[in-house]
């Protein structure tokens, strides 16, 4: 074996992601660089053998706490449905309507509350709450995106990602020496490893802000923010032989291809290669056959599929050579669009294969290779439904709903597995079709909305209600599977926030230009990430979902206003302006309270998030534009899109829901309560540190009628 196959062998278990562009829940983007080698391997072995050395002692430290625990724990297993985006007002209507059997009967069982989310309402923030029981200025989310503190660039608030410092060059390879320091972001620790160390397992599954997955007493499957093969948040492809209009924008990868008879070739985009001293995109070549004007054919890495116009494929693997024995694995679907005149053919993001990952997706690292074996290839993207594709009109509603009926089913088999494979600790799973579907189709319910779809359309459909319909059904059943009348599973239905119209966009950075508090270079501000800003003369900006940040010196590059006194007057007077913000085209008021974040937040993290969070009124939410570091020319935008729901408004306005099969004595849940009083229901003491308080949970009510017969007949 010569010393080129040793080192290239030596590479074998490379990691591969590298960065891209950054939107993040708005949009593709936010990229990842990833890469490992030997040292990796050999750091891995030694801590193995550190593990197996201490093993007894800490086998017997949490057996010891384990007994303790089990001693006070009042239930065997708490299970914790999480529905994204669940609605207070909405769900209580259907309640009162009758469409929603089965979470009735948990009502009347338990309790139905509303669920305090978090300042801002949005699901980093609001699932990192959840987690860890304590305030964003503890935990250290307070948006998906954050600014850089030397580029003002926007950048992912969760996770970064460092590549190796040092490499060797072979050839026209780069060996790396040394990995990738991957780091996530939240701090605090989720209350399911407080649990780990008093031996009890815990079974999470897609809870957001969970990559990189940490360890615990039990398994995990990350979820939002996980990347995409490309290292982004999701770049889906789009194939056409039409040209495209001066001046037309299209999310995601347009490829203009060209037909030879009846077949078109193209590329499917991977990732870059970090082997190559030449980085370029690892490409794998397919060709479309096309034969009739609904059927063609794909023939990709050495397989053909069928495909039909306006169905998905499966999950199709593909394989991306970086170098002699290193080859990264991908997933994704093919739609179909269109076979001819015009030749039209959606791809969505490539997926990390989960049974190959090319970086952890779970704990332990081969769980997700277990589920994959089980279920068949699943989505690991973060934001696997496809919002930014439906927004500009590369698939439409019904191709849409699929893609969200398609990841709610991988969910559900993951979910049940785990009820079943666990009947003693916590399991924990969120689903996230309550949150895109009513994201894209609030505008079927809401008569004011600017994309409010044709009448005829509404005829035929009745989404959101049918999404209500469904997680119902779904409740059901986990209440079936968890055995209602045995008394030894509590179970939780809970969401982050609830949801209401997004029909205006509100520009903060045309605001705070107009009112004197940001400066643009002559002629420029409709470039991302801030790039048009005149740092010298600005002492504020905006970007992201929620917040206005202070460009205070030493703490930016370009920061000009006094950290002390001058800052704080700043807060103030512009939360003081801004507040009551009237929209000229309704006479209504855009923003309920503009909350000063140091006086709201506590923790040693505090100073890493805005200054400033908008409360925005119903119907109103931060623009586009501004979410990513633009400037326009006016402060109000109608908002056109399909994304016509949110909840990026004051929390006040937006709570969540809270079902329980047991009474929760308490008059204002929150959801940072949820974690001490799972803590709490299984014996363990609550950190001094955590902000949220156990709540009381009662008795459940007595048996229903039915249950009262049966246990007379000796049925129960």
């Amino acid at each position: 074996m010569s010393k080129t196959t040793r080192l290239f062998l030596l590479t074998a278990l490379l990691v591969l992601v590298i960065p891209s562009q950054a939107h993040a829940y708005i949009g593709p983007g936010a990229g990842f660089a990833l890469a490992g080698s030997f040292f990796a391997v050999f750091a891995a072995v030694c801590s193995a053998v550190l593990m197996i050395l201490t093993w007894p002692f800490r086998l017997l430290l949490r057996t010891l706490l384990g007994l303790r625990a089990k001693a006070r724990s009042r239930f065997k297993r708490v299970v914790i449905l999480g529905l994204d985006g669940m609605d207070y007002g909405l769900t209580e209507k259907l309640l009162d309507e009758g469409k929603l059997p089965n979470l009735a009967a948990m009502r009347d069982q338990g309790c139905f509350k509303p669920l305090g989310s978090t300042v801002p309402p949005i699901s980093p923030v609001a699932w990192s709450t959840f987690q860890t029981g304590v305030n964003p200025g503890k935990h250290n989310i307070f948006d998906f995106l954050t600014p850089d503190l030397r580029t003002y660039q926007a950048k992912l608030s969760s996770v970064e990602i460092r590549p190796p410092r040092r490499s060797i060059r072979l050839g026209k390879y780069r060996i790396p020496l040394g990995k990738a320091d991957v780091r996530l972001l939240r701090k605090s620790q989720p209350f399911w490893n407080i649990l780990s160390k008093y031996g009890i397992f815990s079974s999470i599954l897609r809870v957001p802000i969970t990559f990189p997955p940490e360890k615990l007493r039990g398994v995990l499957l990350s979820a939002m923010c996980v990347p995409d093969l490309r290292g982004t948040q999701g770049m889906f492809s789009y194939y056409t032989t039409r040209t495209r209009h001066e001046g037309e924008k299209i999310g995601g990868e347009v490829h203009h291809v060209t037909r030879d008879g009846r077949t078109i070739r193209a590329d499917l985009i991977g990732p870059q290669n970090p082997l190559r001293i030449d980085p370029g995109d690892l490409k794998r070549p397919f060709v479309v056959t096309i034969q009739d004007q609904d059927r063609a054919v794909l023939t990709i890495d050495g397989a053909t599929y069928t495909l039909r116009k306006g169905e998905y494929t499966d999950w199709i693997r593909v394989r991306f050579r970086a170098a002699p024995g290193i080859t990264v694995h991908g997933l994704c679907k093919f739609l179909l669009l269109s076979p001819e005149p015009e030749f039209g053919l959606y791809v969505t993001p490539v997926n990390i294969d989960p049974e190959h990952p090319v970086m952890p997706v779970g704990y332990p690292s081969v769980y997700s290779v277990y589920l994959a074996k089980r279920q068949g290839p699943f989505a690991t993207l973060g934001l696997a439904e496809d919002t930014w594709a439906l927004n500009e009109h590369v698939i439409n509603d019904d191709q849409f709903i699929q893609q969200c009926l398609a990841m709610d089913r991988e969910r559900e088999a993951m979910f049940f597995d785990a009820l079943d494979k666990v009947p003693r600790g916590l399991c924990v799973c969120v689903f996230d079709g309550t949150d895109r579907l009513q994201h894209t189709f609030w505008r079927d319910i809401d008569e004011r909305h600017p994309a409010r779809p044709d009448p005829a359309v509404l005829q035929d459909r009745n989404v959101i209600e049918d999404l209500y319909r469904r997680m119902d059904d779904l409740v059901g059943r986990t209440m079936a599977q968890c055995n209602g009348r045995r008394r030894d599973t509590l179970v939780m239905v809970i969401s982050d926030h609830g949801f209401g119209p997004f029909r205006r966009g509100v520009d903060l950075n045309r605001w705070l230009v107009e009112n004197g508090y940001l400066t643009l270079h002559d002629g420029r501000g409709d470039e991302d990430h801030l790039a048009g800003v005149d740092w010298s003369r600005t002492r504020a900006f905006a970007i992201g979902l929620a917040g206005i940040y202070i460009n205070v010196k030493d703490k930016y590059s370009q920061g000009i206003v006094e950290p002390a006194g001058e800052a704080d007057r700043l807060r103030q007077e512009i939360a003081e302006r801004l507040t009551g913000l009237v929209d000229p085209a309704s006479g209504e008021s855009a923003v309920k309270r503009v909350y000063v974040a140091s006086t709201f937040y506590r923790g040693p993290y505090r100073e890493n998030g805005p200054d400033l969070i908008v409360g925005y009124q119903r119907g109103y939410r931060v623009s586009w534009e501004t979410a990513i570091g633009r400037t326009t020319e006016a402060i109000f935008h109608s908002n056109t899109k399909a994304w016509s729901g949110d909840h990026c408004v004051d929390p006040s306005l937006v709570p969540g829901i809270l079902f329980c099969n047991h009474p929760v004595e308490h008059e204002h849940p929150r959801l940072i309560d949820v974690g001490p009083t799972v803590l709490n229901l299984f014996g363990v003491a609550v950190p001094d540190y955590m902000d949220g308080k156990p709540w009381v949970v009662g008795n459940a009510a007595a048996k229903t009628q039915t249950e009262k017969e049966e246990a007379l007949a000796g049925v129960s």
